[in-house]
C-alpha cells in the first residue's frame, strides 16, 4: 500500500509521463481496476475500512490519530487464526502507534514506521537509521542545502539508502525470505510513506522529471473557492491557503510526487523479484493500493480531505496466476470489498459483519453483479488537534464553524452527490464535467432527492448485520 497516490498516477492507468515500469510489470498479469474508491479521504478511516471491511460510520475511528473500537476484527487477525504468519512493514496509522497494540491487531511481525516527528520514538525505521546512517542527525523529510537555481527545491537531504521508502522495501524482502522458508501460508501487509507530503525527493530521483512540463491543474481563484459548499471552503482555506501558489514551485512539487512513486516502483520491482526466487509467485495473491489519493492543487487545494475524485479514486491491482483473470475492469468497486475478496480468493469464511461485497467471482470469470454506486464520507473541515493548526471537534457547535461536519457521497458511473447536512452540496455529471467543475445541485433537485434517497438507504441498510440479532436466545 501508498499513501496517498492518485489513480492516474501509474503508467498501466495511462499516465505516459510517470516512470513505473515494475508496477506496470506487475499490471500486466493482473486485474485492474478503473473505478476503485475509498471510503473515506483521509488516513486512518481509509485504511480501517480497508482492514475490516467495514464503512467508517460503521467502525467509527473517523479521525486520525483516535482508537478503533477492540470491538473490531481486522484482517490479519483471521488470517492469523487460519494459521497464517502475519507481518506488517511500514505505516500503519494504528493508534496507540505502538508495537505492542500492532501485534494485538492480528500481526506476528512488526516494523513500524508512520512517518511523522510523534511517531518517531516507536518507529523502527528511525532506530535503524540511527544505527546505520553517519548523517543520522539529519531530519528524514529535511530538504538538501543549496540547491542551485533551477533545480529541484524539494530535493531530499537522505541520501536514498536511508529513506523511509527503502527501508519499508528492503524490510519487507527480508520478511518475505523469512516467510516464504516456511510451509506455513503468510499475509504479509508492506506499507510506505510516499507519495505523501512533504513532497522530497532524494537523488538521483530529484532530478528524474527535471526535463518534463507535467500537465498542472487549472488556476483556482479564491472566486471559485467561494462558490463551493462551507464546508469545502473551510477545508481548502483553513491555516495557510496554497490555491494561489506560484505555478513553477507547482510543477516542481508534481515532479517530486512523479519522483517519489518512481522510488516507490523501484522497491516494488524488489519485492516482486524477491517472491520469484521464493518459487511461492504462483501461489501467492497480490495486491496495489493506496489510502487515497492527492488533489495536487485541483481546486486549490493540496493533499485530500475532500470528496473530488482526486482525493478519493485510487488505484487497485489483484493478481494470483490462475486464479485471476488479467485485465482492465470498468466496474465499480469499493476498498471495503477487498477484505471479503481476499478472504474468498484464499478460501477462508466472511465475517457476518463484513459490509463489503467480495469481487472474486467477477475476477474469477463468474457471475457477478456490478454495483451501481459507491460511497465514501469524511468529516470536513478535517479535525486537527495539537499543532500549530487547531480544529477540534465540539458537540453542537462541530469543527471550524461547521456544526455538522460529516459529509457523505454517493457516486454513480455517471453521477456524483456529495452532501453537506445544513450546508447543501455538489452534484457532478462526470461524463461530461470529469474535471468537476460545473456544480448542478441546484438545477437537477429530482437526481438530487434520488440520489440523497441512496445514501439514506445505504446508511440504514450496511449495519444491519451489527444491529438484528439472528434469533431469539430463549
Amino acid at each position: 500500500m501508498t499513501d496517498q497516490q492518485r489513480y492516474d498516477c501509474l503508467g498501466a492507468n495511462g499516465n505516459a509521463i510517470i516512470r513505473t515500469p515494475n508496477l506496470d510489470r506487475l499490471a500486466a498479469g493482473a486485474a485492474s481496476f478503473a473505478s476503485a474508491f475509498v471510503q473515506a479521504p483521509v488516513c486512518v478511516p481509509s485504511r480501517i475500512s480497508y482492514f475490516t471491511g467495514r464503512y467508517p460510520h460503521s467502525h467509527q475511528n473517523r479521525v486520525n490519530y483516535t482508537p478503533c473500537d477492540r470491538r473490531e476484527v481486522l484482517m490479519q487477525k483471521l488470517f492469523q487464526a487460519a494459521g497464517y504468519q502475519t507481518g506488517s512493514v511500514g505505516k500503519l496509522h494504528y493508534y496507540p502507534p505502538t508495537l505492542e497494540h500492532a501485534r494485538s491487531t492480528g500481526f506476528d511481525r512488526v516494523l513500524l514506521d508512520d512517518g511523522v516527528p510523534r511517531t518517531d520514538p516507536h518507529s523502527d525505521y528511525v532506530k535503524w537509521r540511527k544505527r546505520s546512517d553517519p548523517n543520522a542527525t539529519i531530519h528524514y523529510n529535511a530538504t538538501a542545502k543549496n540547491i542551485a537555481p533551477g533545480k529541484n527545491p524539494f530535493r531530499g537531504a537522505v541520501s536514498y539508502e536511508f529513506t523511509p521508502t527503502a527501508w519499508t522495501g528492503a524490510e519487507t524482502c527480508a520478511l518475505l525470505r523469512e516467510f516464504t522458508r516456511s510451509s506455513r501460508p503468510f499475509f504479509l501487509f508492506s506499507s510506505f510513506f510516499k507519495p505523501h507530503s512533504p513532497y522530497t525527493a532524494p537523488q538521483p530521483y530529484d532530478s528524474m522529471y527535471d526535463a518534463v512540463e507535467i500537465p498542472l491543474p487549472r488556476r483556482t481563484t479564491l472566486e471559485d473557492i467561494r462558490t463551493l459548499p462551507l464546508p469545502v471552503q473551510r477545508q481548502i482555506l483553513r491555516g495557510r491557503p496554497q490555491y494561489d501558489m506560484d505555478r513553477q514551485r507547482l510543477q516542481w512539487i508534481y515532479r517530486s510526487y512523479y519522483a517519489s512513486v518512481s522510488m516507490i516502483d523501484r522497491e516494488v520491482g524488489r519485492i516482486l523479484d524477491e517472491l520469484e526466487r521464493s518459487g511461492k509467485a504462483q501461489d501467492t495473491v497480490i495486491v496495489f493500493a493506496s489510502d487515497h489519493g492527492d488533489q495536487l492543487l485541483e481546486h486549490g487545494l493540496l493533499e485530500k480531505n475532500v470528496l473530488f475524485e482526486a482525493s478519493i479514486h485510487i488505484p487497485l491491482l489483484i493478481s494470483f496466476p490462475e486464479r485471476v483473470r488479467p485485465g482492465r475492469y470498468l466496474e465499480l468497486i469499493e476498498t471495503v470489498d477487498l477484505m471479503p475478496t481476499l478472504l474468498d480468493l484464499c478460501g477462508l469464511p466472511i465475517p457476518v459483519n463484513a459490509q463489503g461485497r467480495s469481487f472474486a467471482a467477477l475476477v474469477s470469470g463468474r457471475n457477478y453483479k456490478p454495483r451501481e454506486a459507491v460511497f465514501a464520507e469524511n468529516i470536513i473541515p478535517e479535525v486537527i488537534t495539537g499543532g500549530a493548526l487547531d480544529l477540534p471537534f465540539e458537540p453542537g457547535k462541530g469543527v471550524g464553524g461547521i456544526q455538522h461536519p460529516d459529509a457523505k457521497m454517493v457516486r454513480t458511473s455517471r453521477w456524483k452527490l456529495n452532501y453537506y447536512p445544513g450546508q447543501g452540496g455538489e452534484l457532478y455529471d462526470l461524463k461530461e464535467d470529469p474535471q468537476e467543475t460545473y456544480n448542478r445541485y441546484i438545477d437537477q433537485r429530482e437526481l438530487v432527492s434520488e440520489l440523497k434517497g441512496a445514501i439514506l438507504d445505504w446508511l440504514i441498510t450496511a449495519g444491519e448485520a451489527d444491529q438484528i440479532a439472528p434469533r431469539w436466545l430463549l
